[in-house]
């Protein structure tokens, strides 16, 4: 077809056009099946990804005790924020 590449080119150039399309098929097709399928009932389309959460006893590991200089700390931290 073109002048300037041999056929093996051109083969490779096609495999890869139809690896391409065949990915973009394969990912549209997850996409959709993921946003229309999975979603609960009821529930805020766009929000359907987003898990839900959890309290601060959910496990062990999630809560830490802060001793009284972390709190003070944190406390001059979160006056510095501004608020507008």
């Amino acid at each position: 077809m073109f002048p300037s590449i041999s056929v093996a080119q051109e083969i490779g150039v096609a495999v890869l056009l139809v690896a391409a399309f065949v990915w973009m098929l394969g990912l549209g097709h997850m996409l959709w099946d993921s946003r229309f399928h999975d979603a609960q009932p009821g529930a805020f389309e766009g929000l359907s990804v987003i898990p839900a959460q959890r309290g601060s006893s959910a496990h062990p590991l999630e809560s830490v005790e802060l001793t009284e200089a972390e709190q003070q700390a944190f406390a001059g931290l979160v006056r510095t924020i501004p608020l507008h």
